[in-house]
Order: C-alpha cells, then structure tokens, then sequence
C-alpha cells in the first residue's frame, strides 16, 4: 500500500480504491482521452472533501471531481485521485414546493431530482440527453443545458447557491452580493471591468472559459454562476440549492421535415418568437428509419406546452401552419412523443458510427454560434470537412445554435492525428468569425482549452489563469483543464490500444474483424447506467441490481479497453479483473439493441471467457449447465428422466449435486422430460394429417425438447391448424443434397449416409466461453441441415435465445463458412412464421389480458413486432414488461448470482405478474423466464403457442415434463 493510499484510508469515512479495476474504470469518459488515476475516492460528505484535498495537497497530488463521466471533452478524466460522487454523495436533500427550490448533492442523477420534483408540478429546467445517468454536480461544472435550454437555459441559470470546499480548505457558500467569493476574486474583477464588459461574446450557448462576467455589478455579482462551467478547476461542490421550474400541464411535439440540414438551420431561429420549450434538430443520417418520422431528409423537434392538450397542440399547429416545410407532423400522444424524443436522445451514440461504419469521434462536439447565424456557419462547417476529407452529421440544439456532430477522424495514425489537430485550429478560426463559442454546452476540457485565445484573446485568458490562480494557487483541482491546458491531441485514449488485430474467435463482422474496433465502440455515453429500465429496454440489469460501475456495459468495455492497453490491466486475457466484472454480466444481449453504439457485452464476454480458460480448469458450472445438452441428451438416451427427477427430489442428493454442478443452492433442478419432443413427434406423425400449406422446419432446440415439451407439441397444433406442413431437421448425414422444391424434402435413395446426430445451436457452450466445442457443435449442424439449405423451407424456433443464437452467434462465430449465414437468414420466430406462411389464417380469438415478459433476447435481436400482431388478433392486450428476468439461461443456477438474479426478477416481471388481475395469462417464451416465475413467484407462465393451442376448439391432452395444471392466471 503506497503512503498516499494508507494516508487517505486513515482520514476518509468513504471508499477508498486504489485497485486495477478502481482505476481502470475511471481512465476515461466520453471523450477521445485517456489518463491513469492514482486513485478513486468515493467520499460520504464535505469532511471527506475536505481530507482527501489536504493529503493530496500535502503530496502534491492533483484531485478531479467525477459525475456521471459522461464528460466529452476530458475534464472527468485525470491522473492524481479522482473523486466519485455517484456512491454515497447522491441524494435529493430537500424539495420546497412553495419556494421552487430542491438542495441537492453533487452526485444526484438528474432524473431522480426530476421524479421527485414531478408530483408537484415542477421540474429542473437543464435536460441533457444523458438526464438519466448524468449528475448534477456535472451539469453544474459543464453548465450543461439540453434541448429545453431556448425556454429555460442553461444549468447556470438554474443555480441558486452552492457550497464548495476549496483546494485549500476552506468551506465557502457561493451566491449573489460576491457571498462566498475567495480572497483576491472581488479586486481582481474591479481592475478588469472594461474587459469583462467587452469581451465576451452576446449568445444563448456561450460555455467556454470562465464566466468572470457574471462577477459585473449589473449581473448581481454572482459568485455560484460564475462557478458554474468552471470544470472542477476552482474548487470541489459539495452540495447546491437548485431552482426549479413549472412544467407544462400538457405538451405536443411538432415534428417539422425539410429538404436538408440548412434549410432546418435557417428555420429554427424564426420559431423562437412563438415560444417554444425546444427546437432541436437532426438529419437522415442518424435516424435508423425514417417511417415514423414526415418526409424530409433534416427534421426539427418543436416541442410546446400549455394548460391543456388542446391548448399545446395549438401552439405547435401554429408553429407548423408558420413554418417553410416539406412535411410536418404534430403529436400529442405522451408514448408517441417519448419514441420520437428516443430517436433525438440517441443520436450522441449513434452518431459515433457513419452510416458505412466507420468511426466517428467527439472533440468538436458542441460548438455554438448566434441562432440566426447557425444555416451560414453549416455550410462553411461543411465546407471545411471536405476540405479535410472528413464526415459528420450535425445535429443538435438548433434554436440556441448550438451544434453536436462527431467526426471520423483518424486518431490512430500520426497523419490522422495531425489532420486532427489542423481541423480543430481551422474550425476554431470558422467559429470565431461567425461570433460563435468554441463550447456550446460540454465545456472545454482538453478538446478545447487549447484554443481559447483564438475566441477570447491572450489577456482575457491571461485573466482566466489569474482567477484559476485566487481560487486555487497549487493547481490541484482539474490541472490541464481550461486555463494551462494539456495539448488537444495528447493523450488519446486510443493510442495505447494494439496496433495489430488481436487473435479472437468471433468474426466481429461490424467491426472488421478487430476486437479493438468493437471494445473501441463504446464512447462512454452511459446510457447502460440508468437505474430504472423504461418501456421494453433491457440494458443493463446487472448494473441495476448492484449499482457497481464495473458491473455496468461500459465499466466492462473500460476493463477490457485497458485489458488490451496492458497497462493498469496487465495480465491479457488472463485478468481476474476483467474475468470478475463479467462475472455478472448476464448476457442479456440488452446493449446489443439498447447500447445506441450496439456494444455486444454478451459476445465480449463469451470471447474473453474462452482466452480465460484455455487450456485450465473450468468452473464447475461450465461443465455442467454448459454441456447440457449432453447431459440431457444422455438421460433420454438412457430412459433415466423418472430417475433423475426422483433423485433431485431427495436433498442430501439434490445438495450434493448442485454444490458439485456450482449450481446455487436455492435453485431447485428443474424436472426433466419423460418423453423428449422429438419421441412424441415420431409417434403422432403417421397420424398427423398432411395440410396444403408451406413446409416448416420445427427446430428441435434443448429446453424444448427435453424439459418443455409441451411447448414443441402446442406448436405442431397451432402451426398445422394454420394449414402448415410441419417438419423437423433430419438427423442423418448425408453425402449427397437431397431433391427439393422448395415444398418438400425428399430424399434421394442413393445417398450416402455420412452419420447421425442431433441439431443444436451451441448457446450454451457460447454463454460459458466455450467457443472450440461451440464450433464444432454448429459445425456438425450445418452438416445436418444442408437438405434444409436447399429448400425455402424457414426455420422455425421457439426458443428465443437459441433463435438469437442461430441468427447472430452461429454466423460471427462460423464467419468463414457460407452456410451459417444461410442458416441465420431462414430463422423465424413462431409468431413470423404465422404471419408470413399463413397470412391468411385467424388465431382462436381468447379476448384475455396478458401479463409477462419479452424475451431479452427477442427483445435485442429478434423483435416482437409480428407477436404484438399475433396477440392482438387472437384478443390479447396489454402489454408485456421490459427489463429481464433475471435467470438468462445458466447466469441465475450459477453460485453466487442467485441475489442478482432475484434482483433483476423483482424489477419488473414478478410485479408485472402479481399484480395483473384475475383471468390474465401470463406469457413466457423462453425456458428461463417460466422457470424464474415458477421458482420465484409460483406461477407457470405460458408460451404463446401454448395459449394458442389451448385456444383451437377440440386441443387434446399434451404429453410432456412440468406441464402441470393451471387456474386462470396460469398458476401451477
């Protein structure tokens, strides 16, 4: 332990971490750099604060403040030790109604303030995309703003009083009247008023430098907005009182298309007089698809309030009837207008990826110019990115004239890094003559501090070091930031990163084959570190249920980032770190569809477990839920299922079993199937009657086959009731492809047979990393599928997660043989293949609620558009939960995840289901979310076709194992 390290344990009531994983975790932001901390603090009060400043002083160690991290241009990032508000310092401390007005600490998420704020009608003004996971000790030292700031600005205009603890110690109570100003500041500013007067520029979004001008006596004096923006440079915040706002009883979202990003530019100035509460804009670029959205290929965003929804829609009609534009679309509808607001708040990730692929970066991320000036400053910002053969999609706060764009830039090679560093000084020089600021909402950090004196001049920055000097004479807080600033292209944080692809398994198809690219895709935007899941978002519940950063999307990408950096992670693949903090990532595949970058954490994982463990010992689990399609396989070889279930039942055998499996003692083994799907199947299919429909292929997966049956047989009833062929995957080998036409499967009697086997998509062998006998396991079906591949017949699975498996796993872990993706493309879900095999055919009609879940996997990979048809047809409303269950196949049996799996359980799925009303059904799936409802709440959930089947007039008895009885809610 370093003397800086035992020095803080002894004087710090908080967590001190001075581990690879502590620091790792806080090498980045969202930004493009990089730099290794000493250590983190995570203090529970001021006195904390104020420790950790005095040994740090006393070492010469410099300390930054930490928020959310989800800084863009490198002031959460730094070398000495860094401090973590969002641990304990993150409470609401008190609201009052009749003052407007909430104290809160430094490391509140801002959308906890807004939730308690809500009830009394009220709201914080400031709404950054990031609301859900950025903090408001980070807006306070960014004075973020967000898309509401043309109503109701910036942070600093919502900042009262704020206390902070300089460098030196001392507590002061910033306000109006310089109250809490230190020693020094008051004269400074009385020699400087003729500058101070003159030398800022007039603008809605000018966040660059220091607000020394809010210190003039016609501006109040005002110490805490002059802190605000200041970057953790003056001193560290502690706790702040906050105004807030009246929120509009009613809102309505008009959605204005135009022929380009200009065109909406020069427009959004001449809306501001109608009073909007936003004018946010984007182009085609970013939008995944455009359908929901009016014709145009550039939109704004035009949000207005009122009284009443009439009132609202009133206002943005009006907006609409005087605005130029090519299409226009107004929405009322509360859920309309949160998909709509989705597709803005995404963009700061999805903008990372030009539309070919290629990486985009910040940097120059915010810039703002006067409003009326935006549509000019747009065609000459284009112009000097062709100019420097470079890409980027503006978009933005358009009716502050503020714009976010990410551009591709090369920041791997010199030249590109060159190319980097020429842009920023020319753009600079571009925003400057437009009488813009440098920063319009992010800060300066290190992007562009450098380049301050093009926008203020030698002397004003000369005075912003003066005043740096009267707040903090040692330089400890935030050094490099703002005033002496480290070089806009020193320290990329990709520049410790491999130079050469790294050996994987996967074929990373998104990300040309390089495991760097694809760790590289998350920006740090943080979106997996939301606390409450919303609507159908899954990502990211381990985080959720911990709270822990490492446990996070993103603090698994920055272990690995610097796992492949070998720098604080220094054992590659072998790190017990990194090997830890994925421990719990329940490979829900949530951040595949919820990450707006796609990070794929469950395939990251699956790659790093298999390095891990090669050539070593595995853990227990690995051997026996990951093999267990083998186990399973050798039970109905042997007509042992009566036995094992018998055995299970008796708990010095089922302990013992479970203990040797690394199987979590209060998980219950599920039952086992006395007779296997395919054994039923064999037996009914002389009897079964032969429709005129198109032939399917029913794939035969594990859970389906040998522990839920009765799911495979509802299928068969429902599938062929709609007038389809049924059909399962051969078994045999063959040398030979059989005679196809695209109808039938018939063999030709010449063939030679090669060998037999079962199909089997390998997730489990995925799920634990082992990718050699994963391969092999797709390899072999393939070969047995080949028949299949010939024909048109569609893959039908009902097992979500197998399906995800066959369309994503078998193709990026086969990538170098055609058939996989051939195989992926015929993959159907039950409810697709319906709606495109039997377009034609009406569903039993149930007329009964429904309660549940969407698979996660279904959720991130497959989509449920077509079985929100499907439900809807046969009359079953409402809507299933988000978030996931919890079990994720093995994660919930393995030791030591039961209270996490539990965690995830009880955040939305077991409440969904206790308490819907009498009568609902309780939809599940796949395997593991019925076996988690079944285990936690004693309900049997149903897969749809098993509630379809149960709907057709005359459905027979259903063989199978664990399908017992249910009462109207679906309860065993």
């Amino acid at each position: 332990m370093s003397e800086l390290e035992a020095e803080l344990r002894g004087v710090v009531r908080g967590d001190v971490g001075f581990g690879v994983t502590d620091r790792a975790l806080v090498t980045m932001d969202a930004s493009n750099y990089r730099r290794v901390p000493r250590g983190v603090v995570a203090p529970v009060d001021a006195d904390d604060v104020a420790a950790v400043l005095a040994v740090c002083r006393e070492h010469g160690v410099p300390v930054v403040a930490r928020g959310g991290g989800t800084s863009i241009a490198g002031q959460a990032t730094g070398t000495g030790v860094v401090l973590d508000f969002t641990r304990h310092m993150n409470r609401l401390l008190s609201l009052d109604p009749v003052t407007r007005t909430a104290v809160v600490q430094p490391g509140l998420v801002l959308d906890r303030l807004q939730e308690a704020a809500a009830p009394h009608g009220l709201r914080f003004g400031p709404d950054p995309s990031t609301h859900s996971r950025c903090t408001l000790g980070g807006m306070i030292g960014n004075n973020s703003c967000g898309s509401h700031s043309v109503a109701w600005g910036t942070t600093a205009d919502s900042v009262r009083e704020l206390d902070v603890v300089t460098a030196r110690g001392r507590r002061l109570r910033l306000g109006q009247d310089w109250s809490g100003a230190p020693d020094g500041l008051r004269a400074l500013v009385d020699g400087e008023l003729s500058r101070l007067r003159t030398g800022f520029p007039e603008l809605p979004r000018r966040i660059s430098g220091y607000a020394l001008d809010a210190l003039l006596p016609e501006h109040g004096a005002d110490v805490a907005r002059s802190f605000c923006g200041s970057e953790g440079t003056l001193g560290v915040l502690t706790e702040a009182v906050v105004r807030l706002v009246e929120a509009p009883r009613a809102r309505a979202l008009a959605v204005l298309g135009y022929a380009d990003e200009s065109a909406a530019a020069e427009a959004a100035a001449g809306l501001l007089p109608f009073g909007p509460l936003t004018v946010e804009g984007m182009s085609a670029d970013l939008v995944p698809s455009a359908t929901a959205l009016p014709k145009g290929t550039a939109w704004l965003f035009v949000e207005t309030g009122g009284e009443s929804a009439g009132e609202a829609r009133a206002r943005a009609e009006t907006i609409v009837r005087a605005a130029d534009v090519v299409d226009a679309l107004v929405v009322t509808d509360p859920a309309g207008q949160r998909a709509l607001w989705r597709i803005r708040e995404d963009a700061s990730g999805t903008a990372t990826r030009m539309p070919d692929g290629t990486e985009a970066w910040p940097g120059w991320e915010d810039c703002a110019v006067p409003p009326a000036r935006l549509g000019a400053y747009l065609r000459d910002f284009r112009g000097l990115l062709t100019a420097h053969g470079l890409r980027g999609t503006p978009y933005g706060h358009f009716g502050d004239g503020c714009i976010h764009v990410r551009i591709d830039f090369d920041l791997l090679t010199e030249p590109g890094v060159a190319r980097f560093r020429r842009f920023s000084e020319e753009l600079a020089e571009l925003v400057v003559a437009h009488g813009g600021s440098l920063s319009g909402e992010h800060g300066d950090g290190q992007a562009r501090a450098e380049l301050l004196p093009r926008m203020y001049g030698e002397e004003m920055v000369g005075l912003f070091e003066r005043a740096k000097g009267v707040w903090d004479p040692d330089d400890l807080l935030n050094p490099g930031m703002l005033v002496r600033p480290a070089p806009l292209d020193a320290d990329l944080r990709f520049s410790v990163l491999p130079r050469e692809p790294v050996d994987v398994a996967f074929g990373y198809p998104s990300d040309g084959g390089d495991f760097s690219a694809a760790v590289r895709r998350c920006v740090g935007v943080a979106k997996c570190r939301t606390t409450s899941v919303s609507g159908s978002s899954v990502m990211c519940p381990s985080f959720r249920a911990t709270g822990e950063e490492e446990h996070s999307t993103r603090g698994r990408a920055r272990l690995l980032h610097e796992m492949l950096a070998g720098e604080v992670v220094t054992d590659g693949w072998r790190s017990t770190e990194v090997r830890d903090a994925l421990d719990l990532c329940l490979s829900c595949k949530g951040c595949r569809s919820d990450c707006p970058v796609e990070v794929d954490m469950a395939t990251y994982k699956a790659e790093f477990l298999h390095h891990h463990y090669a050539g070593r010992l595995r853990p227990a689990a690995h051997y026996s839920m990951g093999r267990l399609p083998v186990w399973l396989r050798a039970v109905s070889r042997t007509r042992t299922a009566a036995l094992v279930n018998a055995l299970a039942r008796i708990r010095p055998l089922a302990w013992a079993a479970k203990r040797l499996g690394g199987i979590a003692p209060e998980r219950e083994i599920p039952r086992v199937a006395r007779r296997t799907f395919t054994r039923w199947w064999e037996r009914r299919r002389g009897e079964a009657a032969v429709g005129s429909g198109d032939l399917v292929i029913l794939w035969p997966d594990t859970f389906t086959e040998h522990l839920s049956p009765s799911v495979g047989q509802a299928a068969v009833r429902v599938l062929e009731a709609a007038g389809l062929r049924v059909g399962l995957p051969p078994t045999l080998r063959l040398v030979r492809s059989p005679v196809g036409d695209g109808r039938t499967v018939a063999m030709d009697p010449l063939s030679v047979l090669r060998g037999r086997g079962r199909v089997c998509c390998g997730l489990t062998y995925v799920s634990t990393g082992q990718l050699d006998r994963a391969r092999a396991v797709m390899r072999r079906t393939l070969d047995l599928m080949e028949p299949v591949l010939e024909t048109d017949a569609p893959v039908v699975v009902l097992e979500p997660s197998c399906a995800a498996a066959l369309r994503t796993d078998v193709p990026e872990l086969l990538h170098d043989d055609p058939r996989a993706a051939r195989l992926a493309a015929k993959v159907l879900t039950f409810a697709e293949t319906l709606e495109r095999h039997a377009p034609d055919w009406t569903p039993p009609r149930l007329d009964r609620p429904v309660a549940g879940q969407t698979h996660c996997h279904q959720h991130a990979l497959l989509g449920d558009t077509a079985d929100r048809r499907l439900r809807a047809a046969a009359g079953l409303s409402g809507e299933l939960s988000g978030g996931c269950c919890g079990l994720a196949g093995n994660f919930g049996f393995e030791q030591g995840h039961y209270e996490v799996s539990t965690s995830c359980a009880e955040e939305q799925l077991l409440p969904s289901v206790r308490n819907a009303p009498d009568g609902t059904v309780v939809l599940a799936d796949g395997f593991s979310c019925r076996t988690q409802l079944e285990q936690l709440a004693g309900v049997r959930g149903s897969h749809l076709a098993e509630v379809l089947a149960a709907g057709l007039e005359g459905a027979g008895d259903q063989e199978g194992g664990g399908a017992a009885p249910t009462d109207e809610r679906g309860r065993a």
